[in-house]
């Protein structure tokens, strides 16, 4: 998972940024875990990991993509996990997990969990 990139897929209020906040608590982030979504991105680091997490909702001009140094970021070892990546799709390079989730009745949550690359198959075993 160091160096995985996972795209974060559904609705507002989904639970996609809840999802996060757990995922870099069982991972050891410790301190606030803020959302992205006016920031674009939050880093975090952990000794041996660096973790960005991205929030794409606003995103709407490729050019912010180079501007902000993003190329630079995906190409640097890390765990990167974006939510609303759709929104820059035509930037993003492919995803090793894609997780897709699903509110139903009773504040339930159906995840679907994707793999797209080698490192996403390695990742879901």
């Amino acid at each position: 998972m160091r160096h995985a990139f996972i795209e974060l897929h559904g609705p507002l209020g989904a639970g996609k940024t809840t999802f996060v906040r757990h995922l870099l608590r069982a991972l050891g982030v410790q301190g606030r875990i803020k959302s992205p979504t006016y920031a674009v991105l939050e880093p975090y680091a952990l000794p041996g990991l660096s973790i960005s997490h991205f929030d794409f909702y606003r995103f709407d001009d490729p050019r912010e993509w180079a501007d902000a140094g993003f190329r630079e970021l995906f190409a640097e070892p890390g765990l990167k996990l974006a939510e609303w990546p759709e929104r820059a799709a035509k930037v993003l390079p492919t995803a090793d997990l894609r997780l897709t989730i699903e509110p139903l009745a009773d504040e339930q949550r159906r995840v679907t969990a994707e793999a797209l690359t080698a490192l996403g198959v390695g990742l879901l075993k």
